[in-house]
């Protein structure tokens, strides 16, 4: 499925909840189905810099696709990063570049983060199309 889809489907589901508390707990269940990320991944390294919470991320090519797992010690947080992933992960690095956001403002999610837990969104995004940017570069040598 395409990113544009997988978002488009995302928007729609946020769209049969009326209020907000029923979207975070759909977030939150959001999060407990992420793909786990490994033990080995949950270093400094694999930190997201300009989060409150502390999330993991890894990505691997498998394929010709950027595959993302994560983790996060805060459960709304994880919700989060399970968006992201979920609208990224088994893309291609061309695609995920290329790949608007503006699904999150559709969401209205931004409007309802805490200020920091909406420049740990940018920071999420940023370093999602950071790797794919690295596995494109990878794929051009």
């Amino acid at each position: 499925m395409q990113i544009e889809a997988i978002q488009e489907e995302i928007v729609d589901e946020f769209s049969m909840f009326e209020d907000w508390m029923q979207r975070y707990e759909y977030m939150i269940e959001l999060g407990k189905s992420l793909p786990k990320i490994s033990e080995e991944y949950k270093t400094d390294e694999h930190l997201i810099k300009g989060c409150q919470s502390k999330v993991w991320v890894h990505a691997a090519m498998d394929d010709g696709k950027v595959v993302f797992t994560a983790d996060s010690d805060a459960i709304i947080t994880k919700g989060i990063i399970g968006i992201l992933i979920r609208a990224f992960s088994n893309q291609s690095p061309a695609d995920i570049l290329e790949a608007k956001t503006d699904f999150i403002d559709k969401i209205g999610l931004k409007d309802h983060l805490s200020p920091t837990r909406a420049n740990g969104l940018v920071s999420m995004i940023k370093q999602l199309k950071l790797y794919a940017l690295a596995y494109q570069t990878q794929l051009k040598s």
